[in-house]
């Protein structure tokens, strides 16, 4: 039964959360899935601060709970609240929100659900972190779905470079979730995604399948050509936000025979 909550935890990895947010961004709607972006990248920040401002312990960490070293390698910083539940929350909810289809919500729901259960079955996570976790991931979906993160003028650029500044500052040991997310947010709030989903299926398969190889293979060289110097936090965070442009602008642009320009 492990293998199989193990699996369904997993969903909740960052590489699933690339891969879904580029195909809505690519294939469903490109605005949404900016707003999506910049949505998921704040509850990322606020997870962070929240695990490492309380820096509470895991069942298996204090002896009220027996994890196997596969759970435990899915869950090794503090616990409270549930990245895996915050993070699914936001990001299946945020999409569910914006399209207010009831399909979507039914996948969102049982997916949600599904990772939630996974991080108790499998001893990472107290149910009070988990709570939380749902509780905070709903709220950044509903900011999905609501908020339009405006950039009129200066703002597009500014917001970002203080956002990438403070990587500058952050002192060392500092945890790279903090570079992560400050990345993140940079790159979601300067893209602008203006471009149409392909209207047939052909456009769509190709969009999806060449757009995740430059995605990934940006992904894992910058990762191989910065080597140690990704340690740095204001490298860690160029990093992601360099990702970030590629998966909603780079990219789009090198399939603009598929991507109608909007």
């Amino acid at each position: 039964m492990e293998a199989f909550w193990l699996a369904i935890t997993n969903l909740g990895r960052d590489e699933v959360f690339i891969v879904v947010l580029a195909l809505y961004t690519w294939l469903v709607n490109p605005w949404g899935g900016r707003n999506l972006g910049v949505a998921f990248a704040l509850s990322y920040l606020v997870n962070t601060a929240l695990k490492f401002g309380f820096d509470l312990p895991r069942p298996y960490q204090d002896g009220s709970a027996v994890a196997s070293a596969a759970a435990q390698q899915t869950g090794l910083g503090p616990g409270l609240p549930s990245g895996h539940t915050q993070m699914s929350a936001t990001l299946w909810g945020g999409i569910a929100a914006q399209t207010g289809r009831v399909g979507a919500w039914v996948v969102a729901l049982v997916l949600i659900g599904l990772i939630a259960t996974s991080r108790l079955a499998l001893n990472v996570h107290y149910p009070s972190d988990v709570i939380v976790g749902l509780g905070l991931g709903a709220a950044f979906a509903a900011l999905a779905a609501r908020g339009h993160f405006a950039q009129p003028g200066a703002a597009r650029w500014l917001i970002p470079a203080l956002f990438l500044a403070l990587t500058a500052f952050l002192p060392a040991g500092t945890p790279r979730e903090y570079a992560v997310a400050l990345g993140l947010t940079s790159g979601f709030w300067l893209v602008r995604p203006n471009y149409q989903p392909p209207r047939d299926w052909t456009g769509r398969a190709i969009v999806a399948l060449l757009g995740l190889l430059i995605v990934f293979a940006v992904y894992f060289g910058l990762a191989a050509v910065l080597g140690g110097l990704s340690d740095l936090p204001l490298v860690r965070a160029l990093r992601y936000a360099v990702l970030v442009w590629v998966a909603a602008e780079g990219a789009p642009l090198l399939l603009g025979r598929w991507l109608r320009r909007g």
